[in-house]
């Protein structure tokens, strides 16, 4: 007997299938996961979520109930790719940040809530125009966009493919018409003065990115992680091209590694002696933004 429900989709009676129930599907695929994950019931959900098209809550609701086919087939294909250490956000698309869902691709840093201390900091400015060095998948000038409504913003990344994907996602969120997209390798092309600079730049050693846990390491965007023999390179090249961008009294907001606070201040103060320079912490407490007001 089948039914169908509002959501478009079909469920079979578990007594007349051999086809596996939700509940036996989502048990199989967390022992799989267990292994990758420290959440893998979790991820089983939404991974089955996603491929039905539905609310966790209503996988979790209806154990008893069976997929079609090819429902079973998609979800059991995710699930084998999640088991290799695949990152989740790739497999599902999407990624949350800042309460917006982003587009997510191999092309571009999944967004980490760590960054999120920077967006509440360069909110708290209210600037009127900015640049995102980096930008990756839009995740900071986006929010920044979304939230204050004057704010004119370059984004700059050296990837093109990075950038259509910041380009998709300001799009969807109806805030490309005041961002502007610029390939680019840090500041060059110099952009127009600005109030604000901010920049999730890679910041992990050459040698620390080896040690990485494998779903980073082998699947996120090496140019998005390696900041070089020390970790700092790409932040010095911003630093010491940052004064030829801003305007005066402006500030730069730089997220940097928990272990680099002291050389990065140092950096900052050589490149602009006579501002005020500290570091802030993430949501954990780690150090996490470098601050540096003109």
């Amino acid at each position: 007997m089948e039914e169908s429900s509002p959501q478009s989709y079909r469920f079979v009676d578990t007594t007349l299938s051999r086809v596996p129930s939700i509940g036996q599907s989502l048990s199989k695929a967390v022992a799989e996961l267990e292994p990758v994950s420290d959440t893998p019931r979790l991820e089983a959900e939404v991974l089955l979520a996603h491929v039905l098209d539905i609310p966790r809550t209503s996988v979790i609701a209806y154990p008893e109930r069976v997929l079609a086919e090819g429902q079973l087939v998609r979800y059991r294909q995710l699930v084998e790719e999640r088991a290799t250490d695949y990152p989740l956000p790739y497999l599902l698309g999407r990624s949350e940040f800042f309460g917006l869902s982003l587009e997510v691709t191999p092309e571009v840093l999944i967004p980490r809530p760590e960054t999120e201390s920077l967006v509440e900091l360069a909110l708290a400015r209210e600037p009127a125009s900015v640049v995102d060095v980096g930008t990756g998948s839009g995740c900071i000038a986006i929010v920044l966009a979304a939230q204050l409504s004057q704010v004119e913003l370059t984004a700059i990344d050296i990837s093109p493919a990075a950038l259509s994907v910041a380009r998709r996602n300001a799009e969807a969120h109806e805030v490309d018409d005041r961002i502007r997209f610029v390939v680019g390798d840090v500041l060059t092309p110099r952009p127009h003065p600005v109030d604000l600079i901010v920049s999730n730049p890679p910041y992990i050693s050459s040698t620390a990115c080896a040690s990485l846990q494998a779903s980073i390491r082998d699947h996120e965007p090496r140019l998005a992680l390696d900041g070089g023999a020390n970790g700092l390179t790409i932040i010095q090249r911003l630093l010491d091209q940052a004064p030829a961008v801003l305007k005066s009294g402006g500030a730069l907001l730089i997220e940097i590694g928990a272990d680099q606070s002291e050389p990065a201040s140092h950096l900052a103060q050589i490149a602009f002696p006579e501002a005020a320079v500290r570091v802030h912490p993430d949501l954990a407490g780690r150090d996490r933004v470098l601050e540096i007001q003109t």
